[in-house]
């Protein structure tokens, strides 16, 4: 397996991108403004996009894309989330005054998209690809996702904050290699970080007690005009687990 970063900023502006990740050639985790980078026949042969959850950084591109290349296809673009998320995505967006519902289009029976619920801790094979719905804690409805090839995995928190439910199962991942982890704001924001959910240095470093695997880390969702600070702060807070800033086209394979 091969996971190639699209996107991985809590903004944009400049060369940043909100959070995208391509699987292989084929599956999308997340759609925010990162997959405007690839091409439309890129697009054209995705055929599955699993969303973390509803917010519009990581699903902004999704109406784009299937408007785009929908009808390039011959086969409906699956789009895997929780109930809840789904429901949104139905209710908010595409509901025909935001978007046309391309679950209808150009019929019920043969449409360009449809959804297909996934319950956390389910798994989706796909090709000998396995793909499962981890626990989140956000301020709506989310989930990360456990990648495994076989033969080793990466994990993907999703937007969370404080999340004691997550690592007592990313702990028995026997072979994970990767966890990219978020950190959206500074210290000096805790408290904007505990309001909206997600975290801070201080708040990761408390995560990453309960972390007992010894793969690596990558930092992402870091906002704009922050991010040195923040990744300052982050290695003071945990430096002895050599965390890296995940970047724009930096490639995993797995």
């Amino acid at each position: 397996m091969k996971l190639r970063v699209l996107g991985c900023s809590g903004g944009i502006g400049g060369n940043l991108r909100t959070t995208s990740f391509l699987l292989d050639h084929d599956v999308l985790i997340d759609a925010g403004t990162g997959v405007n980078e690839l091409s439309l026949t890129e697009l054209s042969v995705i055929d599955h996009i699993f969303v973390t959850h509803s917010h519009l950084d990581h699903i902004c591109s999704i109406p784009f894309m299937v408007d785009s290349v929908g009808f390039m296809r011959d086969r409906p673009l699956t789009i895997y989330a929780t109930a809840d998320t789904l429901q949104i995505l139905q209710q908010h967006m595409f509901n025909w005054k935001i978007w046309p519902d391309f679950s209808e289009i150009p019929n019920s029976q043969q449409p360009i998209m449809r959804y297909q619920e996934i319950a956390l801790g389910e798994t989706v094979m796909l090709n000998g690809r396995r793909i499962t719905a981890l626990p989140a804690n956000h301020v709506v409805p989310a989930v990360g996702y456990h990648l495994d090839s076989g033969t080793s995995s990466l994990v993907f928190t999703g937007d969370t904050t404080s999340n004691p439910a997550l690592w007592p199962i990313v702990n028995r991942i026997e072979n994970l290699r990767y966890l990219i982890i978020e950190t959206a704001f500074s210290n000096s924001e805790r408290e904007l970080a505990v309001l909206s959910k997600h975290m801070c240095p201080s708040m990761l470093a408390a995560e990453l007690k309960l972390f007992k695997r010894s793969a690596e880390v990558f930092i992402t969702h870091l906002k704009p005009g922050e991010i040195e600070l923040t990744m300052s702060e982050i290695e003071q807070a945990v430096g002895a687990l050599s965390p890296k800033m995940l970047l724009n086209n930096h490639e995993f394979e797995f």
